[in-house]
């Protein structure tokens, strides 16, 4: 059901989407990551961040609906994001820790800048109930994205 009769505008539900796409590019590079670790610990950190992802995605998609817009169905081609996850891919299949360990980093950072970038734009008008899980999914990311807490899941 829609909320209050109101409709995202068209930049709102654009962002959205592209960020609801690099959610779901994320949760499939962490599951491939987990499919291509043997570390029980790792397989754990990155199990958890997918299924984080999952959920992201499903609240995403839940919000954009509550609008009356359109949620896009699967990942996206192109982008950042993207890059990072290919990069990741690369670091699997040459099963260097260090590498992986990097571009998941560097993966988060990208998804932190994008939440941020979305955020900040006040020109947007997002709805408080968007802004509100925006900020939540956006400071769990930064929470599980810090240097000790990744390292110490790849030990």
């Amino acid at each position: 059901m829609k909320r209050d009769n109101m409709k995202y505008s068209e930049k709102i539900s654009n962002r959205l989407n592209d960020l609801l796409e690099k959610t779901y590019d994320a949760e499939k590079g962490f599951k491939l990551a987990q499919d291509k670790i043997d570390n029980v610990t790792t397989k754990k950190f990155l199990n958890d961040r997918a299924e984080q992802r999952a959920a992201f995605g499903h609240e995403l998609k839940k919000e954009i609906l509550q609008y009356g817009e359109l949620p896009n169905k699967e990942g996206s081609i192109s982008g950042n994001l993207h890059r990072a996850w290919m990069d990741l891919r690369s670091a699997i299949s040459s099963n260097e820790n260090e590498k992986l360990l990097e571009e998941i980093e560097r993966g988060e950072r990208a998804s932190l800048e994008e939440y941020n970038e979305i955020i900040k734009d006040k020109d947007m008008g997002l709805p408080p109930s968007t802004e509100s899980m925006l900020m939540r999914q956006r400071d769990a990311i930064e929470s599980s994205l810090t240097v000790a807490n990744i390292h110490e899941h790849m030990a």
